[in-house]
C-alpha cells in the first residue's frame, strides 16, 4: 500500500465575488498539515470541485504548490464527466509533481456497465501515459449514483497494476469498506467518514479521506497511529468520540455548507461560510445553532 494516513478533504475558501482565495486555500492546507494529516484531498466533493471550471481547478493545485507545499502531500480530485477533461487535469497535476489523485468515474450517465467503466478509466490512464501516475479510485454512490464493483476493480488492478493505488470509499457502508480492504491488500483502502476510520484500520484499512479532518486532524492522527495499541486504548477512545460528535455536526444541515461554517468558526473568519452556486450558505440562525452545537462538544470531549 503506497498510501496510508489521514488525508483531508480540504474545503475550499471563496473571495466575495465567489473565486476562490488561493491563500486562504494554501494557509489552510497548512495548517491541517500541522494539524496531523498525512496529505491533503483537495478539489474533492467536500472542496466543491465539481461547481468549478478547469481552469479554476488547475490556478488551485498550482497555487497550493507554489506556497510551498510538497507536491507528494497532495491528492486532488481530477475526475470528470469528459474523459478529455479527466486526462487534462491528471496531466496538469503530474506536470506539478503531484502524482496521486483520486479520481470519480464518468458520473452523469446512470447504470452504466462495468465494461464502460473499465473502458473509460483505461482511456485515461492509456492517454496519461505516465508511470508515476498513482489512482485511488472514488467510490460515491450516493452522490455519483455510480458505483464502483468488485469486479470493476479485479479488471483494473489487473490491468494497471502499479497505477490503481487505492479506492477511497464514500458509500456509507463498514462492511463494504472492510470487504475491499480483505478483497485487496494491496490496494489502500480509505474510508470516506471519519468515525469509520477506526473500525476499518483494525480490519486491515489503511486511512481515511475525510470532510471532518478539517476540523479533527490530530484525532483522526491519534486513531491512525494509535488504533492497535491496547496501552493508548483510552486516548484513542477520547479522539474516537470528539471525531463522531463532529461529524455528527456536520451532519447538522447540508454537509459541505456546515463544514465550511465549522472552519469559519474555527479561524474566526466569516468569509469561509461563502458557497459557490447551487450550494448555498447556512444561515445567521443556523450557524447560531451550529455554534452552540461545537461549543458543547468543545466542554463534552476537549482537543
Amino acid at each position: 500500500m503506497s498510501i496510508q494516513g489521514v488525508f483531508s478533504a480540504a474545503a475550499t475558501p471563496l473571495n466575495t465575488d465567489l473565486t476562490p482565495d488561493h491563500a486562504a486555500l494554501a494557509a489552510h492546507c497548512r495548517q491541517l498539515l500541522d494539524d496531523g494529516c498525512h496529505g491533503i484531498a483537495m478539489l474533492g466533493s467536500t472542496g466543491e470541485a465539481n461547481s468549478f471550471s478547469q481552469d479554476e481547478r488547475r490556478a488551485m493545485l498550482e497555487a497550493v504548490v507554489k506556497s510551498g507545499i510538497a507536491p507528494d502531500a497532495l491528492l486532488p480530485g481530477t475526475g470528470l464527466c469528459a474523459l478529455p477533461e479527466t486526462i487534462a487535469l491528471t496531466r496538469h497535476a503530474l506536470s506539478l509533481g503531484v502524482t496521486k489523485v483520486v479520481m470519480l468515474p464518468p458520473f452523469y450517465y446512470k447504470g452504466v456497465s462495468d465494461q464502460g467503466l473499465f473502458d473509460a478509466y483505461c482511456q485515461v490512464i492509456d492517454a496519461v501515459a505516465d508511470d508515476r501516475l498513482r489512482i485511488v479510485l472514488y467510490h460515491i454512490p450516493p452522490i455519483s449514483q455510480v458505483p464502483l464493483s468488485h469486479d470493476l476493480i479485479v479488471r483494473l488492478c489487473e490491468r494497471y497494476p502499479d497505477t490503481i493505488a487505492g479506492v477511497k470509499d464514500s458509500g456509507g457502508q463498514l462492511d463494504h469498506m472492510v470487504s475491499l480492504a480483505k478483497t485487496f491488500p494491496q490496494l489502500a483502502i480509505l474510508a470516506g467518514a471519519d468515525p469509520f476510520l477506526l473500525p476499518l484500520m483494525q480490519q486491515g484499512g489503511s486511512g481515511c479521506i475525510t470532510a471532518t479532518s478539517n476540523l479533527a486532524a490530530s484525532q483522526l492522527r491519534m486513531v491512525f497511529e494509535n488504533h492497535s495499541d491496547a496501552s493508548a486504548a483510552d486516548e484513542v477512545q477520547a479522539a474516537q468520540a470528539r471525531i463522531v460528535a463532529l461529524r455528527e455536526a456536520s451532519n447538522s444541515f447540508a454537509q459541505i455548507p456546515t463544514i465550511k461554517a465549522m472552519v469559519a468558526r474555527r479561524y474566526n473568519a466569516p468569509g469561509w461560510r461563502r458557497m459557490r452556486p447551487p450550494l448555498v450558505s447556512l444561515t445567521d440562525e443556523q450557524a447560531s445553532q451550529l455554534k452552540n452545537v461545537l461549543d458543547r462538544i468543545d466542554l463534552d470531549h476537549p482537543a
